[in-house]
């Protein structure tokens, strides 16, 4: 890993819970955890949406007690980050890894983004990290790498069948992302519902649920400190 590593975290612009008239947005832990992890890290993080522009938080997320998410609420430059994101579109320099921050909205519109798909698999390409948290894994279902998608063959973990099932909202998504990826050809390892589960296949790290976001930013970490796959 270099002195100071290009983290990008990828974020939802879709703030719409299907046809409920909720509205829904990224999950500010699966953010503020990884962003302070990379920061107190050395790592020189950005924050990119398909929209630019503020990003919207789950409401349901803003009241958490964690002390990373309440570090990050008080943390001006993360507010302003998280208000001012780069638009998907415009980025073309290289990182060292991207991580796809979770939230229902990422079910809607980071799946079939192709600017998504570009950054994702052009960072793959050149030997960087890829990361994901809960929905996160969303935004891989459209990477390809080599014609093949690039989950296929390789271990990865998300919000399972099982979770979603208990949030209530399996008849609102508008995929089951683990079926999707197993469909995909993932080798999917969901874990216990609501616990810490990370899967790292050598570059690729994801986790299954908000508590994992810890654990699979300090695994991209850890590849960025040379492991290859």
């Amino acid at each position: 890993m270099s002195s100071t590593p290009r983290v990008l975290l990828i974020l939802t612009s879709h703030a719409q819970l299907g046809t409920t008239g909720r509205t829904t947005g990224l999950w500010l832990e699966e953010l503020a955890v990884p962003y302070r992890i990379f920061a107190a890290a050395g790592a020189k993080v950005e924050l990119a949406s398909p929209r630019g522009g503020a990003a919207p938080v789950d409401p349901k997320s803003e009241g958490s007690e964690a002390p990373e998410v309440r570090a990050f609420v008080a943390d001006a430059a993360a507010k302003e980050a998280l208000a001012t994101t780069r638009k998907l579109a415009d980025v073309r320099e290289d990182f060292d890894a991207v991580f796809v921050v979770g939230g229902h909205g990422v079910m809607w519109d980071l799946p079939s983004d192709p600017d998504l798909a570009r950054v994702v698999a052009a960072t793959w390409e050149r030997g960087g990290v890829v990361a994901a948290v809960c929905h996160g894994p969303a935004a891989l279902v459209g990477a390809r790498v080599d014609g093949q998608p690039l989950v296929a063959g390789r271990r990865v973990t998300g919000f399972t069948n099982e979770e979603e099932r208990a949030a209530e909202l399996h008849e609102v998504v508008p995929f089951a992302l683990e079926t999707r990826l197993r469909e995909l050809g993932g080798r999917f390892e969901g874990g216990p519902m609501w616990k810490p589960q990370i899967v790292r296949d050598g570059r690729l790290v994801t986790g299954q649920n908000p508590a994992s976001s810890g654990g699979v930013a300090r695994e991209v970490l850890a590849a960025l400190g040379g492991a290859a796959g």
